[in-house]
């Protein structure tokens, strides 16, 4: 097991490429790129900028990269080496009067700077950056726009190895659901629960090098149509013959900068009926129309974003009646965290217009949920050089779970 000390190093550890930074800022049409943080509020920042935080970050502290020249910073005078790690002069302030000024100094000539910012909170993984903040930059006369494609180059793009350590999860957890479905008609005449099965698992990931910060979700008939739950010893029902099975699995490697695999599957406890497989049909073929809609964009060199994905699998499923059931978006970003913050696949809990760039990967996983079973089918996607493709086995047909 790696120590918390250590992950904490891992998530900072990486180098400031000012060039690279740079060079998106013109590309993007910006003067700039402000940072700031206060008690560590801003992963993102640490991360883009290779800082890693001190044991106290008790004052504010404020890093501009102008698309243009060297950075600059403004740091507290009892917190004065924050920023030593990364280039740049380094105004001190103690007065709240000293950091205004010091502030109108870093910006002094910009007109449109990126901040961790969302416009109406639209995309809340990169809203990091209080309002007030907010306020304060365009009081000097400055626009804020959101800094949301500039993350997913710098946060949601896969290095070689990141990609590798998530396909090396993919397998392992593969193996995995299909040995948890075994399970599961294995005890099915002696008595299996949800619980036995979260628990089994778990420790299947532990004995296999993986972590995972929760779950996995085990769902039988009615709890399969509830899109977050997660079995307790309180909740948990037993499995039986004529019983709906979802399982719902996420992990990584356990070692510094893995990155997540997060897949759902589906099982019947003996020979579904019509209804059933009606809506796992639809559900799949949902699945098939988004991924296709991504891959068909990439290889023609089309720009495709996330709303467009969620569009191709929700017209699928509204058309056969069950809009209503599909009660979230078809996928989010992967990283490092199972929720990453690259474009969603969404046109329905926000608008995502984030362009879907090469090295990123996401999950597509529509689903219809109703009162005695729910239908989820994940897949992940991984999009490389003119080329898209899903990076695990892909669930055609309900597993048949028989003892």
């Amino acid at each position: 097991m790696v120590s918390p000390a250590k992950i904490w190093s891992a998530l900072f550890s990486n180098r400031m490429d000012l060039k690279r930074i740079q060079e998106s800022l013109r590309r993007e049409k910006l003067d700039g790129w402000l940072f700031f943080d206060h008690h560590v509020r801003d992963a993102l920042a640490y991360r883009v900028l290779g800082v890693t935080p001190s044991g106290h970050v008790s004052r504010r502290w404020y890093y501009y990269v102008p698309a243009e020249g060297e950075p600059r910073g403004l740091v507290h005078r009892i917190e004065a080496k924050q920023l030593d790690a990364i280039p740049g002069e380094k105004i001190a302030y103690s007065s709240w009067r000293e950091q205004q000024d010091g502030l109108a100094k870093l910006l002094k000539g910009s007109k449109r700077v990126a901040m961790q910012y969302s416009a109406r909170c639209a995309i809340p993984y990169v809203a990091m950056v209080d309002a007030g903040t907010v306020e304060l930059v365009r009081d000097l006369g400055v626009t804020v726009v959101t800094s949301a494609e500039l993350i997913q180059e710098f946060e949601a793009c896969l290095s070689a190895e990141q990609y590798e350590s998530h396909l090396e999860a993919g397998r392992r957890v593969d193996r995995i659901r299909a040995g948890a479905f075994r399970f599961i008609a294995e005890k099915l005449a002696g008595g299996v629960d949800e619980v036995m099965v979260r628990d089994w698992v778990r420790t299947q990931f532990r004995d296999a090098g993986l972590f995972t910060d929760s779950g996995p979700i085990v769902g039988v008939n009615a709890h399969a149509g509830d899109p977050h739950y997660e079995p307790t010893p309180e909740t948990s029902v037993e499995i039986r013959p004529g019983d709906f099975v979802l399982l719902d699995m996420w992990a990584k490697l356990d070692r510094p900068g893995s990155v997540y695999y997060d897949i759902t599957w589906t099982g019947f406890c003996g020979d579904p009926p019509e209804r059933v497989s009606r809506v796992f049909e639809i559900v799949r073929d949902a699945r098939d129309k988004a991924v296709n809609a991504v891959v068909n964009a990439v290889a023609e060199g089309r720009v495709i974003r996330g709303f467009e994905v969620d569009d191709a699998a929700r017209g699928h499923i509204s058309a056969a009646g069950f809009g209503d059931n599909f009660v979230h978006r078809t996928g989010h970003s992967i990283g490092e965290e199972v929720h990453g913050s690259g474009a969603n696949m969404d046109n329905l809990e926000t608008h995502d217009e984030r362009r879907i760039v090469p090295g990123a990967l996401f999950s597509v996983e529509p689903g219809i949920y109703l009162e005695d079973f729910g239908v989820r089918s994940e897949v992940n996607v991984y999009v490389g050089a003119g080329k898209a493709s899903t990076t695990g086995e892909v669930q055609r047909e309900l597993v048949r779970i028989t003892g």
